[in-house]
């Protein structure tokens, strides 16, 4: 049994990307084969689909149904690739379809919708572990249960780290994306505080369709007055940041600073007792994160990935995250996409151009059966 797979291959001066035949491994006695109806392109994914390549300079040959896409590699960028030369790897880290082959202690699976995460799922078929997938609820197209994990996982890993570091209430840039209206839509639900950083009024307007409270623009020249008002009234501490490179952590802290600074009753050389946390989890910004020291002695700037914290909090509590998931799909976890392609069109140049942008709201599927 072969399948088509979408795979990424970095040379010394350019990446090729292109559509290999590989063959489906047969399922373990744990294991099942899916054949693959969905799987979203996010921004994890773009990082090693394209790596550091210029695609602006990319050039397009092949054929319809097997295109082979080429960029350069800026020499600038070449020994941070150079850890993956000569490897042609598979990408795509979740999606959904049905499984098509079960292996003995797996046969209650046969025939059922799931989810799964694992990598090399922008592919017709995937061999995964049982563990691995999550079976969807009657009457869910994979399409809806194609983003399960890393997106409604990530935002219910921000609000699982709040609590478990002593904080009441957080931040989150890059607010509007569908990562960013999920976590708004746990926070509601849940009864916690959130301050969105977005970037316009159409990211804005976003936010305050799902039920948005606080919501602070970087773009208007009251930024910063407005972050600490809203820090004043949620009592965040801790912030989750997607842009990474740039100003914008360092005034996170500064702004919960000023906020912790008006609530205390004498003044202190050091600044606040209070603890502020940053956490980087996203590049969007890809340029160095720029801290003006104006945040007291208390303060802690990290990165913060979805799988290390996963593998803290232990399997048992990461499949209560994975169940709150599945019971609310169509409601606080849904996604939505800009458009749904095949695996031959997600490497046109119109497709690449479109979600190598990274644009709030410019959000791909694709289909491998198509």
């Amino acid at each position: 049994m072969e399948g088509l797979q979408l795979r990424s291959l970095a040379k010394d001066t350019e990446l090729e990307l292109s559509l290999q035949k590989v063959p489906v491994a047969e399922p373990g006695p744990d294991e099942v084969v899916i054949r693959i109806r969905a799987t979203p392109i996010n921004p994890s994914d773009i990082g090693l689909l394209f790596g550091a390549a210029d695609m602006k300079n990319a050039k397009f040959s092949g054929t319809r149904e097997m295109p082979v896409v080429t960029a350069p590699i800026p020499e600038a960028y070449r020994r941070a690739m150079a850890a993956r030369a000569g490897q042609s790897l598979p990408v795509g880290n979740e999606g959904a379809g049905e499984v098509i082959k079960a292996g003995a202690n797996a046969a209650a699976l046969l025939g059922k919708t799931v989810a799964g995460i694992g990598g090399a799922m922008y592919a017709q078929f995937r061999t995964l572990k049982a563990s691995d997938v999550l079976v969807l609820p009657s009457g869910t197209t994979a399409a809806e249960g194609a983003s399960c994990f890393v997106n409604p996982l990530t935002a219910l890993g921000m609000t699982e780290t709040m609590r478990r570091e002593g904080h009441t209430a957080l931040v989150h840039t890059a607010a509007a994306s569908n990562l960013g209206q999920m976590l708004q839509k746990i926070c509601l639900k849940d009864g916690i505080g959130l301050v969105n950083i977005v970037r316009n009024d159409a990211q804005a307007k976003i936010l305050r369709d799902v039920g948005a409270v606080h919501i602070v623009d970087t773009s208007k020249p009251s930024f910063m007055d407005d972050l600490i008002a809203a820090l004043v009234d949620t009592g965040a501490t801790i912030g989750f940041d997607a842009i990474g490179g740039g100003k914008l952590a360092g005034q996170i802290l500064t702004a919960i600073e000023v906020a912790a600074v008006r609530k205390m009753a004498n003044f202190s050389r050091y600044g606040s007792t209070t603890y502020k946390q940053v956490y980087i989890y996203g590049g969007l910004d890809t340029g160095p994160t720029e801290l003006n020291r104006a945040f007291g002695m208390s303060w802690g700037l990290g990165g913060w990935l979805l799988t290390p914290f996963l593998m803290k909090i232990g399997p048992a509590e990461t499949e209560k995250l994975r169940q709150r998931v599945a019971s609310e799909i169509k409601t606080t976890f849904a996604s939505h996409y800009t458009k749904t392609v095949s695996l031959a069109e997600a490497l046109s140049a119109d497709a690449i151009a479109a979600y190598n942008r990274r644009a709030t709201g410019e959000k791909y599927l694709i289909d491998p059966s198509r």
